[in-house]
């Protein structure tokens, strides 16, 4: 009698968990979208240089809500001799990482196992200058208040989403200043900017890409699946933007943050002129080979 009086006491409380605390999608409209990724440029836009050798440099610069940003810009070695404006590639991150997996094979002892810095590497023997930053919450941007983990488990657990839109948000914001400062300089080719990101880093370039038409080109490396639960996250919830893109998916077959199915209903709702799909069998982490792709796409 007492077992069973235990196990209806915790069945009320798990049913009780699940109707107050699980997500719960939501609808957002084209005005929602407009108004939550809009902001306010800085004036004056500032963005602070600081030279580690001949063709690399770190920088700052504050964003729209005072934010200090941080990253790297990396020029292509003969820069100096090239009289005209380069074209502009922007990387982007996964989730628990930093900006300086652009550009290092390995941190710390650990490697790079998502393979960016190739990209980076493809892109300058290509003449591109790369930039990248450390999204909201990660990187040199840490908050020991709210770690990315807990924002994570917060959302899964008590139905806490908007730490974890906030985040995403507000970076997509950090990448639109930045892009403003970079067509402040006369040295980037501000019709030639495109933006590759992997996992959460794709996640990011997708709503970039949706929200601000300077963006000219998409790579979406294995990408996690955002539904009606995070809506104004949800590439879907603002995808007719994305048609003036040229837009390269890469994704696994077995992916734990987005399926096979998941992955063709993405690409199948792309607009544009100019999309393609690429799929390996392998799960979040693509094989290394995946970056040789990237060569006409940049």
């Amino acid at each position: 009698m007492i077992l069973i009086t235990i196990g209806l006491v915790v069945l009320v409380i798990a049913a009780s968990w699940y109707l107050i605390y699980r997500l719960k999608p939501y609808h957002v409209s084209t005005q929602d979208v407009s108004k939550r990724y809009s902001y306010v440029q800085p004036d004056p836009i500032d963005l602070v240089l600081s030279q580690m050798d001949s063709c690399r440099y770190s920088f700052t610069y504050k964003s729209f809500d005072g934010e200090n940003v941080n990253g790297q810009l990396h020029f292509p070695a003969d820069v100096k001799n090239t009289a005209e404006p380069v074209p502009v590639l922007i990387g982007m991150h996964a989730m628990g990482r930093s900006h300086e997996r652009w550009f290092q094979d390995n941190i710390g002892g650990r490697k790079t196992v998502e393979n960016t810095h190739k990209i980076t590497e493809l892109a300058l023997e290509k003449g591109y200058a790369v930039v990248a930053i450390d999204a909201r919450k990660h990187g040199k941007r840490k908050d020991p208040k709210q770690s990315v983990n807990n924002i994570i488990s917060d959302m899964h657990r008590w139905g806490k989403r908007e730490p974890y839109e906030n985040m995403l948000v507000d970076t997509v914001k950090d990448l639109r200043v930045l892009i403003d400062c970079l067509q402040s300089r006369p040295e980037f080719d501000n019709t030639k900017i495109q933006i590759a990101g992997y996992s959460m880093g794709a996640h990011i370039c997708l709503l970039l890409a949706a929200v601000d038409p300077r963006v000219s080109k998409v790579a979406a490396i294995a990408p996690p699946f955002a539904g009606d639960k995070t809506a104004i996250v949800s590439p879907k919830n603002i995808m007719p933007n994305l048609a003036q893109c040229v837009f390269w998916l890469f994704s696994s077959d077995n992916d734990e943050y987005a399926s096979k199915k998941e992955n063709e209903l993405l690409f199948a709702a792309l607009p544009g002129y100019d999309k393609r799909h690429f799929t390996f069998d392998s799960n979040h982490i693509l094989p290394e080979s995946y970056v040789d792709n990237l060569n006409m796409w940049l």
